[in-house]
């Protein structure tokens, strides 16, 4: 490990957040970058994610503003043929590797320190040696770990294991080598969806698997929220019209199933969880094969042929594989403004879509001087977990789609990058997109208006929920 060479920025994570800011940074200012990272190469959470995971979303969404990941691939076979292609856990560390490598490294204005960390005090440590370096005062930090994902692989299981019982990370499914006559898999969110999916295709019958499933999940239908403009804009216009005709919440939620741009697994089941990953319609069906579903609150212990919850216990296997998807995935920390004096903290700005958000204020950053105007530009928006959450969500998502989108450079530059999921190429007008444009244009106001009444208040009681009580949306 060599001294930093006078950086102008330090970035703290060298993930998806901070890799999409420097990559943009770079591309359009003349500044040196100092990246830092606890783990031994660029790629964050997905250096240790489990090893048949796939991103939920079209890879096109995801990576750098520079670096097309993936090549805009249409799956031409399979049961999402049709749809743009996903790429998997080694696809995306390669091509991190690659953006670091052949990208920022070669332009000689990154350095990246891998195996270190930043240990305040303007002083980064490194893991391995000791050694300490320090950053110039001038130096500004970039806080690219705020909203960094818990994972199964590196969280422990938020329950207790008694001695004898048999709880695995979803992680070592793979590393069996002996089946057994069930499998538990304990979570509700993506990671639970893709065990079981990834069991199902690995021939185990639908009976041997019990899915505990403490609340139930909206998930967005993955065949709307593809790189087309037509689709995913159509989309958000039935999202505003159905906002718009909303009573409820849950009524918000039932006509965007409706439209079909949401989904559920259990029709008889209202979802209190709406972080709304993408799930395919064949997904859907296969995890509707899933009949022995518990839903009796969170796990409080796991012994061997028992489990015990929050509402009451049942029996499981002698020798039950209980697989801890349980990770909390998704931070929740407070909103804050990511222009700082003592940080740039990196969080979405539309909403959703961390990638594309970390890409803009990488670019904002480099083209204004003045941090009071970025704020304004740029205003976060949080990740979801209640229904409620995802209408405050969308609400200031929205607000700062319309403070950036007023800026005639930013609209240039975001229409020009597939990170951003609503972009329209100049030469992707057609009576189509301007059909699906026009109704957006109609829905907005009114959407817009009742997803601020219907996210006032949150009245999802369920245990491990982000926020309870009354709260009112911010304004930015």
């Amino acid at each position: 490990m060599t001294e930093p060479e006078g950086p102008d920025y330090l970035v703290v994570g060298a993930g998806a957040t901070g890799m999409a800011f420097t990559d943009a940074l770079i591309d359009h200012a003349d500044v040196r970058v100092a990246m830092v990272d606890r783990r031994h190469s660029v790629g964050g959470h997905w250096l240790d994610a489990y090893p048949f995971v796939r991103l939920h979303q079209a890879s096109a969404f995801y990576g750098v503003a520079s670096t097309l990941l993936g090549g805009g691939r249409v799956q031409q076979r399979g049961p999402e043929s049709g749809l743009h292609e996903r790429a998997n856990a080694s696809q995306i560390c390669a091509y991190y590797s690659d953006v670091l490598t052949d990208r920022m490294l070669t332009s000689g204005r990154v350095e990246f320190f891998a195996n270190s960390e930043y240990a305040g005090d303007r002083q980064i440590v490194s893991r391995v040696s000791g050694r300490r370096f320090d950053v110039p005062s001038r130096c500004r930090i970039v806080d690219a770990r705020y909203l960094a994902p818990d994972i199964p692989a590196d969280t422990p299981p938020p329950f207790d294991v008694a001695d004898g019982a048999h709880v695995i990370p979803v992680n070592d499914l793979v590393r069996l080598t002996e089946a057994p006559s069930q499998y538990v898999i304990v979570g509700s969110g993506k990671t639970a969806t893709d065990a079981c999916i990834w069991l199902l295709a690995s021939g185990v019958d639908p009976e041997a698997i019990c899915w505990i499933r403490p609340r139930d999940p909206w998930m967005f239908n993955r065949a709307v929220i593809q790189p087309d403009p037509a689709v995913f804009i159509g989309a958000a216009a039935d999202i505003m019209q159905a906002a718009a005709a909303a009573s409820s919440l849950e009524d918000l939620f039932l006509r965007m199933e409706d439209a079909g741009v949401m989904l559920r697994i259990d029709r008889s089941v209202t979802p209190t969880m709406a972080k709304t990953p993408t799930l395919a319609v064949w997904e859907l069906e296969q995890l509707r094969t899933i009949e022995n579903v518990v839903r009796l609150g969170h796990v409080k212990q796991v012994a061997p042929g028992r489990m015990a919850f929050a509402d009451g216990s049942i029996a499981i296997a002698k020798d039950a594989i209980v697989v801890h998807c349980a990770a909390s995935g998704l931070k929740y920390p407070p909103l804050t403004p990511i222009w700082a004096p003592s940080a740039i903290t990196l969080q979405p700005i539309r909403a959703g879509f961390p990638c594309f958000g970390a890409a803009l204020a990488g670019y904002v950053e480099a083209t204004r001087q003045d941090d009071d105007e970025k704020n304004t530009l740029c205003p976060p928006s949080p990740l979801p977990n209640t229904l409620a959450d995802w209408a405050n969500m969308n609400v200031l998502g929205t607000r700062a789609a319309m403070a950036f989108g007023s800026e005639p450079d930013i609209t240039a530059w975001a229409n020009n990058v597939a990170l951003n999921p609503a972009r329209v190429p100049p030469d992707g007008r057609s009576t189509e997109v301007d059909a699906v444009l026009g109704r957006l244009k109609s829905q907005v106001s009114p959407g817009l208006s009742k997803l601020v009444e219907l996210s006032v208040t949150d009245c999802d009681p369920t245990p491990g929920s982000s926020r309870r009580g009354t709260r009112r949306a911010p304004v930015w």
